[in-house]
């Protein structure tokens, strides 16, 4: 079956087997097949983004959204790759970048 480097992806990826969608929103009938979606969905009915970037104003429903933002105008990169010396602003994207020196797939879909 098919390989994935995240197994939110997986996951996703399995109802798209099955046209499951699990999740489900308490205020709307919108339904998801990934947990994911259904957080990013219940912000569009608050559209509360109580996190403002000092630089350019910039709004973020969650403090970590802001905190990876602000990575963008102080260029910081604190996730390193010990391969090859790439450089990161996020833990995952380092995680995933791994992937490329190893190969490695290591979600896979069993349908």
């Amino acid at each position: 079956g098919a390989g994935f480097a995240r197994t939110h992806h997986l996951e996703a990826h399995k109802n798209t087997h099955t046209g499951e969608k699990q999740y489900n929103c308490d205020v709307c009938s919108a339904t998801f097949a990934d947990h994911s979606n259904l957080r990013r969905h219940k912000i569009t009915h608050t559209g509360e983004k109580p996190y403002k970037c000092d630089d350019c104003g910039a709004g973020f429903a969650r403090k970590h959204g802001l905190e990876t933002h602000r990575r963008t105008h102080t260029g910081e990169k604190p996730y390193k790759c010990d391969i090859c010396d790439a450089d990161f602003s996020q833990s995952g994207i380092l995680e995933a970048h791994k992937r490329t020196h190893t190969g490695e797939k290591p979600y896979k879909c069993d349908i």
